[in-house]
């Protein structure tokens, strides 16, 4: 019997047991809900997971769901994860009924605590525990391994002619999928291109390589991506392994520019940060390609599709080449990624069938492997190919997509080939290794050593996936001594802010703002604030009592908590202490400042002053109440006065908020207490495109009067009547413009009118 089965039929014992038999009580009662529900929670998690990666919890989910989504294109898992929510909901209350059944009729109490073992088996036997159990330990290991026997620091010269490099990330293109005997005509044109190239046929994934950034950063820097701190917040730092030489730095240091080009937004998963620290200087993402792409509106859920990418990868290059010093040119592909992958509009291959049906996955990836191979023969045909290497590869393997199963039928590797101008002469290359050597045997075929980090040049030495049969149980031995290269301090006391740059720095590490620390001996931990994560404070008021912590963030935020006096104001304030007593807040003056944090008891410490901040923590923004006779769009909340307002987006960084007709035509703003019969309305207010200068309507009942707006914040004053008392304000804007202006990358572009600053209701007698 397999783990998951007897798992399951343990929870169902000790249900059924507990219903029928056990005596009933509250402390009983709770344990073998808080179990059972624990049990639960755990399949959900790893039911959740599967669905993304295929091999459950591991450091993929993990760093995804702990870093920033922003530009994550998340829109085909919205359904799925609220019907996850909704069917947990219903097992949750089917299990306390099921539990309460028969509560008035006495039983065993051998049978309860006989009920509570088994719940405690079934968390014990399940494959999720398992998996969460092992992440926990490689996380807290020691590290006193055999790491730095094997660690190695390349040098940054590059010897020879410094061929120019094209480095291209097939997004989930493993090498399975070119088996022309397993998927039959899937990928001819690439097959094609890498039958003329060095190919390497057996390159593994090995743990902390198992997802976009994890495989970059084993690509370049030769070691897997493990954090530091617990939630691996790196998008949260300002430098990311600041220790590590990889490929980039090696580049940069030896005179070449390097260039990095996807279609998806930058800042997911941190990619931005990672190469910005390592030598890379030319960023190009979904934002800073918009001027460049022919139609905006030609996009997918994460970007733009690789037709636009990739055309705009052999522009670059062309134009570099020109120029004749050396650079690389990096490339993203995204077309496809899981679930199912996208198809452009320009790929001759958009379908393939496969058992007598079309599966998208198949469809995308014959999409997209024809449009690299397109981009290599346009640059083997250029004069300039002859001192440029190529190199292809897959990010990671596929996760969970529509091909998925039939991948799993065939021994699985990753993708990674190398062309050379200057060499066309086709080879496979067996040899065992693994996706930490790619950088390393890219620096090799440029001229620089033969080592990176772990990885080895499979051109001329061997990989440590070749000398250790075990080499994932290594990888996770050497976890610590990896977070360890982070050199992440322990302790803070003097610390460094600067406004201008929205840093914060301790101990030679920078921070973006805003930033939550949690203080515990010998350990600190970041928390960041970035879009779909939980927003600092709430993850604060998960904070033990005597848990220290440093907040830097908007001062209103804070005032809502612990001073009121700072309820309306918009400047950074730090604040240090513990939830059990009143923290010490100081106002950060604008520019480069200096302070030290110490942690200072203001007042008594208590149980209730812990649980009434607590509470006051976690208060959803939109519920704040705050005092001011003006409704304030920048702040979060509304005053006290207000009932509720419809209709607006997210507060924007200029100090307002866009009406967005995508959610509602209007934006419509009612009080709790009827409005005066007569009131002049001061709107502060700007206009969105080609509303400038044109109407807006703002009605109250049956009065109705327009006013108009510039782009610029203007400040207007409007007199209306409302001899009904009324209590809704309606403001309509004339032509709201569809655009992706201002949007989170990777979601629905936005229907924008009126930008509103601050409006303020004057009765007028």
């Amino acid at each position: 019997m397999g783990s998951e089965s007897l798992s399951l039929l343990l929870f169902i014992a000790s249900a059924a047991l507990y219903s029928w038999k056990a005596g009933k009580n509250r402390l009983g009662f709770s344990a073998i809900v808080l179990l059972l529900g624990i049990y639960i929670v755990l399949n959900a998690s790893l039911l959740a997971s599967n669905y993304f990666t295929g091999e459950g919890i591991n450091d993929a989910v993990i760093y995804t769901l702990t870093n920033s989504l922003s530009g994550a294109g998340i829109g085909k898992y919205l359904l799925p994860a609220a019907g996850m929510v909704l069917a947990l909901l219903v097992l949750f209350a089917l299990l306390a009924w099921i539990l309460r059944r028969g509560q008035k009729r006495s039983g065993s109490k051998l049978c309860g605590l006989l009920a509570i073992v088994l719940a405690l088996a079934s968390i014990k036997t399940t494959p999720a525990y398992q998996q969460v159990a092992d992440l926990l330990k490689s996380q807290l290991g020691k590290g006193d391994s055999d790491f730095y026997a094997h660690y190695k620091v390349p040098g940054t010269q590059i010897r020879g002619d410094k061929p120019n490099l094209v480095y291209i990330y097939a997004e989930s293109l493993e090498r399975t999928y070119f088996d022309e005997a397993a998927f039959p005509h899937l990928a001819p044109e690439l097959n094609a291109v890498k039958a003329g190239s060095l190919d390497f046929s057996n390159t593994q994934q090995l743990p902390g390589t198992e997802y976009t950034i994890a495989g970059m950063v084993a690509s370049q820097c030769g070691i897997p991506l493990f954090a530091p701190f617990d939630g691996n917040a790196s998008s949260s730092l300002s430098t990311f392994y600041p220790q590590n030489v990889c490929l980039g730095d090696i580049l940069k240091a030896a005179g070449y520019q390097n260039y990095f080009y996807q279609g998806a937004s930058l800042s997911f998963a941190g990619k931005d940060l990672f190469l910005s620290s390592h030598g890379f200087d030319h960023l190009y993402g979904f934002n800073e390609l918009k001027s460049v792409v022919k139609d905006p509106s030609y996009r997918n859920d994460w970007g733009w599709y690789d037709d636009t990418v990739l055309d705009s990868v052999y522009d670059k290059y062309v134009e570099l080449a020109q120029q004749g010093q050396p650079f690389s040119l990096f490339a993203l592909t995204v077309d496809t990624h899981h679930p199912d992958g996208f198809i452009s509009r320009s790929c001759q291959r958009n379908s393939y069938l496969w058992e007598g049906k079309q599966n998208k996955s198949f469809a995308a990836v014959a999409c997209s492997q024809q449009h690299i191979a397109h981009l290599i023969e346009r640059i083997r045909a250029t004069p300039w190919f002859k001192n440029t290497i190529i190199v292809v590869s897959s990010d990671h393997l596929a996760m969970n997509n529509t091909a998925w199963k039939f991948l799993n039928q065939h021994d699985r590797s990753n993708l990674f080939f190398m062309l050379r101008g200057d060499n066309d002469d086709g080879k496979v290359i067996a040899v065992k290794r693994s996706t930490l050597d790619n950088g390393a045997t890219v620096l090799d075929a440029l001229g620089g050593d033969n080592f990176i980090g772990l990885g080895r040049s499979s051109l001329s030495s061997s990989s440590l996936a070749a000398t250790y049969l075990n080499i994932k149980e290594k990888i996770n031995e050497w976890k610590p001594d990896v977070i360890k290269l982070w050199n992440f301090p322990k302790a803070i006391a003097d610390y460094k802010t600067d406004t201008v740059n929205n840093t914060f720095s301790f101990a030679g590490v920078h921070f973006k703002l805003p930033l939550l620390l949690s203080v515990k001996p010998g350990k600190i931990e970041p928390k960041f604030d970035v879009y779909l994560a939980p927003p600092l404070k709430q993850q604060l008021a998960n904070f033990a009592p005597d848990e220290k912590f440093v907040w830097i963030d908007s001062c209103f935020k804070m005032g809502d908590v612990w001073d009121e006096k700072l309820a309306l104001n918009r400047q950074l304030c730090i604040a240090d202490g513990t939830l059990n007593s009143p923290p010490t807040i100081r106002e950060i003056n604008p520019g480069v400042t200096q302070g030290r944090v110490g942690f200072r008891q203001i007042g008594d410490q208590s149980e209730e002053r812990y649980q009434q901040t607590v509470t006051r923590l976690r208060i959803a923004d939109e519920d704040l109440r705050y005092a001011s006779d003006t409704l304030l769009f920048a702040l979060p909340g509304l005053p006290k006065q207000v009932q509720k307002v419809t209709g607006l987006s997210y507060i924007e960084p200029w100090g307002g908020r866009w009406s967005d007709a995508g959610l509602l035509p209007e934006v419509t703003l009612t009080w709790l207490e009827p409005l005066p019969e007569t009131f002049d309305l001061l709107l502060t207010a700007r206009a969105f495109g080609a509303n400038s200068q044109r109407p807006f309507v703002v009605k109250i009942g049956d009065s109705e009067q327009t006013f108009r707006l510039s782009h610029s914040d203007s400040t207007v004053s409007i007199r209306l009547s409302n001899p009904t008392r009324e209590r809704t304000l309606v403001i309509r804007a004339p032509v709201p413009e569809t655009t992706a202006e201002g949007a989170v990358a990777g979601f629905t572009a936005r229907q924008l009118g009126i930008g509103l600053v601050s409006l303020k209701v004057v009765p007028v007698q």
